[in-house]
């Protein structure tokens, strides 16, 4: 499906169709546990999921994905110049301390807001899940 997009009145409205499928005991309890982590029904949370899956409501909103996109950007940024002390270390050169220390904690500060983003990301996506976002 090469960027199509699906047209589905997501108003609330009487739920009257069935989709059935089969999951082991272990895979139940998994997704009965992600749902109540969720504060939602079993059947919300799947419904959720599976409309998010389809394209039908997009996992990430314009906004996350231009706050992923520049994280990813960062991350790169960062990955340059570990290979560039890297390279030098490796071909028997020498680095300042205070450039390794400078690049440890580039590396720190776009982890930390990477796993600041996916918290937030994830915390959204419930407020979402259950309709209050």
């Amino acid at each position: 499906m090469s960027g199509e997009r699906f047209e589905v009145r997501l108003a609330a409205s009487r739920k009257d169709k069935v989709v059935r499928t089969r999951l082991s005991g272990d895979e139940y309890d998994a997704v009965e546990k992600a749902a109540q982590a969720a504060d939602m029904t079993v059947s919300a949370f799947l419904r959720s999921l599976v409309l998010e899956g389809a394209g039908v409501k997009p996992m990430l909103s314009e906004q996350d994905r231009t706050v992923m996109g520049l994280l990813a950007d960062e991350m790169r940024a960062v990955g340059a110049n570990l290979n560039q002390v890297a390279r030098a270390l490796n071909g028997g050169g020498s680095i300042r301390p205070s450039d390794l220390e400078t690049n440890i904690g580039e590396v720190q500060i776009v982890v930390a807001g990477v796993l600041s983003e996916l918290r937030g990301l994830a915390k959204r996506a419930g407020y979402r899940r259950r309709g209050e976002g």
